[in-house]
């Protein structure tokens, strides 16, 4: 979907001690507050996490008792070898995610000159650890200026003024860009407690206990609202890629569905129930927050399903399954929203995994989803969005455009406008990422692939989505299917199961080859047909000159808003060098809101 969201985002944080000390320091401090940056932030959320040792299965509370703990240990200071070795912040990445999966000895490692091929090596830059806190705390963790630029590419030994100007020119921006952010949170704060005075004032009489609408902050009831309105829930339906792609999962997989009890979460018009119901569901549970839950019970009854499902109106933090039931076979949801994360309800979802999802055999539907990251020319929505407004009737209203540079742009653009492969900045596998992993920072390297120069005008993220029958995590090369015009899976859904599905055997070949995984996917991407979440453009202050082979490499950053959970703040940090240079590029750094 993409405008449904979770509604715990504040409840989690207040429960995150670090959180409620910096939200301490947000409303009661001066001057420090106003110097609290995005690095300040990725620092202290880093440096405070949980880490696993690079040589046993000690784990301590933060980066630096770890690195002590090596050190005492195993005889090995990861600081002083990357000081001593010269790594920039790739190779650093590169040789921690070579000791976890290579297991080398503290001596190996001691012994290693810098110069062996581990430290160019691309596969060592996918974690070996998911969400290790050591590879995003570099030596003197995240900060400005040149140590920013270390994270892209090994800093130059002379600094000429044209690039001390760029660079201090961009960190007074970003300072006063944080001046106004505070300013917004602190207004956020103000209306949010007037708008929780008002909400109780205006309670409902008759509504559930576990729909407490004055417990609801001011995005999530505006959220709750939206959905309440058929004409979101018609655009869903409507988008036969999503819709049909549910429908076959659900509807060819009787051995996870039939006599199963399936959890719904977020349900809308209750379709997903109803393919559930149809597949052999024995109980479904549809839970909504929303206004549309009212609408679901009838639409259920119209189908004559109340016999298998129950609408719940809640949230799904809040309730609690009827009939002493604890636990669910299945959870489906349709949560993504534009950039995969936003709205946020993915939180609600693992909030009703850790709840109600069975601990052994338990699936979640989908089971994964893929974060693409790639090169986009986009010269036409530049055109539309930046171009347009330097001659209208003969007169410069160029100021117009000046605003787009700062809000991502969810659009379509054709698969003909890719200029690179796309490459993987977030992989989620729902049954164990965990709701503090959804702030997050991820490398990348981009390669040109066109056989001409050419101007990019902005990046692109999509999403690919997976469903697999047995829950399990798809292997790294499995491909996403990408529907294109006339695909039989666009035909109208709703004819989908009037026939029984029949089970094919299982082959009698060798009996110890494991068979292939069964998955159904989809793809958001400019290659397929569009759905409604489009694709989320990040146009370029200043394009990228690009032939074939030059590369754009950096740190793809994102979190949720501070002035609103349903909300992404994305920094991208990029620089482009040509596959012939040799010169050190300059690492250029832009923020985005995804709203």
């Amino acid at each position: 979907m993409s405008l449904r969201m979770s509604s715990h985002f504040m409840d989690e944080r207040a429960e995150d001690g670090d959180d409620v000390q910096r939200g301490t320091e947000y409303s009661s401090s001066g001057d420090d507050e106003e110097d609290l940056t995005w690095e300040d932030w990725v620092s202290d959320s880093v440096s405070k996490r949980p880490c696993k040792s690079l040589f046993d299965e000690t784990k301590l509370t933060s980066v630096a008792e770890i690195v002590e703990w090596d050190r005492l240990n195993h005889g090995f200071d990861l600081d002083a070898t990357c000081k001593r070795l010269s790594l920039d912040q790739y190779q650093r990445i590169r040789l921690i995610n070579w000791i976890r999966k290579e297991k080398p000895s503290p001596k190996e490692v001691n012994g290693l000159t810098g110069r062996e091929e581990l430290f160019s090596a691309d596969s060592y830059l996918i974690p070996t650890l998911e969400d290790d806190p050591l590879l995003q705390a570099g030596t003197d963790d995240w900060t400005d200026s040149e140590e920013d630029d270390a994270l892209i590419v090994q800093p130059s030994s002379k600094y000429d003024a044209g690039s001390a100007s760029r660079k201090i020119a961009a960190l007074e921006k970003k300072l006063k860009k944080s001046k106004e952010d505070l300013a917004n949170y602190r207004g956020f704060v103000g209306e949010r407690l007037n708008l929780a005075s008002l909400a109780e004032a205006l309670k409902e009489p008759g509504v559930s206990s576990t729909h407490d609408s004055a417990s609801l902050r001011d995005d999530d009831s505006h959220y709750f609202q939206s959905y309440g309105e058929n004409d979101i829930h018609a655009v869903m339906i409507q988008d036969k890629v999503r819709t049909a792609s549910y429908a076959k999962f659900i509807l060819t997989s009787p051995e996870l569905f039939k006599d199963a009890i399936v959890l719904d979460v977020g349900c809308g018009t209750g379709i997903l129930s109803l393919f559930a119901a149809r597949a052999g569901a024995k109980r479904v549970f549809a839970v909504d927050a929303s206004d549309i839950a009212e609408k679901a019970e009838r639409i259920v009854k119209a189908n004559n399903f109340e016999h298998v499902i129950t609408v719940i109106r809640g949230k799904v933090e809040d309730i609690k399954l009827p009939d002493g039931i604890t636990h669910v076979d299945v959870i489906i949801s349709e949560w993504m929203g534009y950039a995969l994360l936003y709205e946020s309800m993915l939180d609600s979802v693992l909030s009703a995994r850790d709840r109600f999802l069975k601990p052994e055999g338990g699936v979640m539907a989908p089971s994964q989803c893929r974060m693409m990251f790639g090169l986009c020319e986009a010269g036409d929505v530049y055109k539309e969005r930046v171009g347009f407004w330097g001659d209208v009737y003969g007169f410069d209203l160029s100021a117009m455009g000046t605003d787009v540079y700062e809000d991502a742009i969810v659009d379509v653009v054709g698969s003909n406008t890719l200029s690179s492969e796309p490459v993987v900045v977030k992989d989620l596998y729902l049954n164990e990422v965990a709701a503090r992993q959804l702030d997050f920072s991820s490398s990348f390297k981009l390669i040109a692939n066109n056989d001409q120069k050419q101007q990019i005008h902005a990046f692109v993220l999509y999403f690919d989505t997976f469903f697999a029958v047995s829950g399990e995590r798809l292997p790294d090369e499995t491909q996403v299917y990408v529907a294109a015009d006339g695909d039989p899976i666009l035909a109208e859904v709703w004819q989908i199961g009037r026939k029984p599905h029949t089970s094919r055997r299982m082959s009698s070949g060798d009996p110890l080859k494991k068979p292939k995984p069964k998955y159904i996917s989809f793809s958001t991407g400019p290659a397929s047909v569009p759905t409604h979440w489009k694709q989320t453009l990040f146009l370029l202050r200043e394009p990228i000159a690009v032939r074939e082979g030059s590369v754009v490499q950096g740190i793809f950053k994102c979190r949720k808003s501070e002035g609103n959970s349903r909300e992404l703040d994305v920094e991208i940090h990029y620089s482009v060098r040509d596959p012939e240079a040799t010169d050190v590029p300059d690492v250029i750094v832009q923020t985005y809101k995804v709203r």
